[in-house]
């Protein structure tokens, strides 16, 4: 318990800061190839010692679940990236407290994580709290909040994300974590390379190789943190445990981006993980 509350902790502080990273490159780079760089350096590292470790042990049942998550995965992430680069980081945040529905909703057909009374409850409390959140922008809780590029690419990063995360939990159960993360790497770093080609994106001049270690720093922290939660609890549940960072996430907003509106996003957040909690608690 100690250690998988660790890893909860872990998770939720770099997660928190890997998107301060991410929004500030963002503003320097294309989202394509910040999204490429993170995998990268991480790519490096993590291709010698799975051929050391697990190529032996690679089986063409990991390889289709690990293509298909590395798909999703590097899709949800180029889509936060710019979601990042348009909306505030105290909204954005919040939004992903969608997640752990998305997630409990695809559990049910690919590896039969029923949800209970009280978990669709709770969802129920996670659509009310964002309500409070997104009452702090001009168009409010409404269908045109959807015409807002931060949110579409938003909810298309938790909805791939959320896909992605499904597809990590299976490939734990057919190995473990550390396999489970240098693949996650391997083929994310393999989507968002051509991801990157076919945006047509031209290279950068520059690269501020020190925020992007730092960047892929915080990646590898909170991948492997994530990957242990999920070889420990539920998908649903460790989702919305990794909810709590939209607190923080509303803190940094306000603290290094100025955005505005502090307490009325804190009461949204807070209602949002009370919902988490129910789905944790009843799942």
């Amino acid at each position: 318990m100690f250690w998988t509350s660790l890893a909860v902790l872990l998770r939720i502080t770099s997660n928190s800061l890997l998107n301060v990273g991410q929004k500030k490159l963002s503003l320097a780079y294309s989202p394509f190839f910040t999204n490429f760089n993170t995998y990268f350096i991480l790519f490096l590292v993590c291709v010698p010692l799975f051929l050391l470790v697990y190529l032996k042990s690679f089986t063409f049942e990991m390889f289709v679940w690990s293509f298909v998550g590395g798909f999703f995965g590097a899709l949800g992430n180029v889509f936060l990236i710019s979601a990042l680069r348009y909306g505030e980081l105290s909204v954005l945040g919040p939004v992903n407290s969608y997640k752990p529905i998305v997630a409990l909703m695809v559990g049910i057909f690919l590896i039969g994580e029923i949800p209970g009374l009280v978990s669709l409850f709770g969802m129920l409390v996670v659509i009310a709290g964002s309500y409070i959140v997104f009452d702090t922008v001009k168009e409010g809780f409404s269908p045109a909040l959807l015409k807002r590029k931060d949110i579409q690419f938003r909810i298309f990063a938790l909805v791939f994300s959320a896909i992605e995360a499904v597809f990590i939990k299976k490939i734990i159960l057919l190995s473990d974590i550390y396999c489970s993360f240098l693949l996650w790497v391997i083929f994310g770093c393999i989507f968002s390379f051509f991801i990157l080609k076919a945006s047509k994106t031209k290279k950068a001049r520059i690269c501020n190789l020190k925020m992007f270690l730092s960047l892929s720093l915080c990646v590898f922290i909170m991948q492997f943190s994530t990957n242990f939660v999920f070889s420990k609890i539920s998908v649903g549940a460790a989702l919305s445990l990794f909810q709590l960072s939209n607190i923080l996430n509303v803190f940094l907003g306000y603290k290094i981006f100025n955005e505005k509106h502090l307490l009325k996003k804190l009461i949204g957040s807070i209602i949002m993980v009370i919902g988490a909690i129910m789905i944790i608690c009843y799942n």
